[in-house]
């Protein structure tokens, strides 16, 4: 049994981390730091409330820590983790600069503890649906795809922090997610163009973004996210030499997650059919359509996959190396944005 402590129990904690570690077979939530409510003892009995984090750190029963605060604290919580001997889950993005990522990632390495980024939307539903069609060659030779994740948010957020310029933005948030997915399906691009920028009223973080990423082959992926849309777009579509792909509509696990403690529903992650994909290809001359059943998504299986990994020392279910690639391109989004011109994506310095 691997005893977890979780720090923070805001939305990221109580949603997404705390039920999915209590629905792991080998995992143990055993300890949250909460600076002041006790939520998490209420909703969990039998856990330890710490008020800070080096309470936490400091108890030996505590293998693994899960970071799971405001984004501009994330890597000092993260090197304080593993300087005190934890391997670490770092929740998205798992810090705010890829020097930052490369760091960490040293010195975990360096010491021989995990240090793994919680990119849980690679377990989305969509995600692993349009996997398994890129990969079944329907549609020939993906030209395009287009990735976007829409919401209607126009005032300021609930937790304030969002707001702050120095956290990252809608960019660090939604597009670490959208540009994991992309590198993961497409791999590395030559270059890129974006624009980031703030829509909504008032001072404050960046809540709109497009980046193009471009490819050796031709191929475009966009990626587009933003707090204004009261009609929002598919979530995916895909364009290929045989036909068409489009999904819309978003992974129904956060919604659920917010509701419960932990997972018991045999049917989780599952979409109804108004929620499916639609393929469209010309087949021998004609048009077909078809709806396709999706994959059902499960976070779960991110937290299996890091308790294989420690006890077992089975690959991380997500490299950290994909963490420090994500944020080269979102830091690259910025300067395209800023500069208003095409970047290069010259690939050096990558941590092992």
């Amino acid at each position: 049994m691997i005893r977890v402590g979780l720090v923070g129990f805001g939305m990221a904690g109580r949603v997404f981390h705390a039920p999915l570690i209590s629905s792991v077979d080998g995992l143990e939530l055993a300890a949250v730091v909460e600076r002041s409510s006790d939520q998490a003892v209420e909703r969990y009995p039998g856990i330890t409330t710490y008020r800070i984090a080096d309470d936490l750190l400091a108890d030996g029963s505590i293998r693994l820590v899960v970071v799971a605060t405001p984004n501009a604290t994330h890597y000092d919580l993260a090197l304080q983790a593993l300087v005190a001997g934890k391997s670490v889950i770092v929740d998205k993005p798992m810090a705010l600069t890829s020097a930052e990522i490369g760091l960490l990632a040293e010195l975990s390495g360096g010491v021989g503890l995990h240090l793994i980024p919680f990119h849980n939307r690679r377990w989305d539903s969509d995600f692993q649906t349009i996997h398994q069609v890129i990969n079944d060659g329907s549609l020939g030779p993906i030209v395009d795809c287009e990735s976007t994740f829409d919401r209607w948010r126009p005032g300021a957020s609930s937790r304030p922090w969002k707001e702050e310029s120095d956290q990252g933005g809608l960019l660090a948030d939604i597009g670490t997610h959208l540009t994991d997915q992309a590198l993961e399906l497409f791999g590395l691009p030559v270059s890129l163009s974006a624009d980031v920028r703030r829509e909504r009223d008032g001072e404050g973080a960046n809540d709109s973004f497009t980046i193009r990423l471009h490819y050796f082959d031709g191929r475009t992926v966009t990626l587009s996210a933003n707090l204004l849309a009261t009609l929002p777009r598919p979530r995916f579509f895909l364009r290929g030499a045989h036909g068409n792909y489009r999904k819309w509509g978003l992974d129904p696990q956060e919604a659920a997650l917010n509701q419960i403690a932990r997972i018991t529903d045999p049917h989780w992650g599952e979409e109804p059919p108004a929620g499916w994909g639609t393929l469209c290809v010309d087949v021998d001359g004609g048009i077909v359509t078809r709806p396709v059943p999706p994959v059902p998504g499960d976070y779960r299986l991110f937290y299996t996959g890091v308790r294989d990994a420690l006890l077992n020392n089975t690959p991380a279910p997500v490299p950290v190396v994909a963490a420090w690639r994500t944020a080269r391109i979102l830091e690259w989004a910025q300067e395209s944005s800023q500069q208003q011109r095409e970047i290069v994506c010259i690939w050096a310095d990558e941590p092992a």
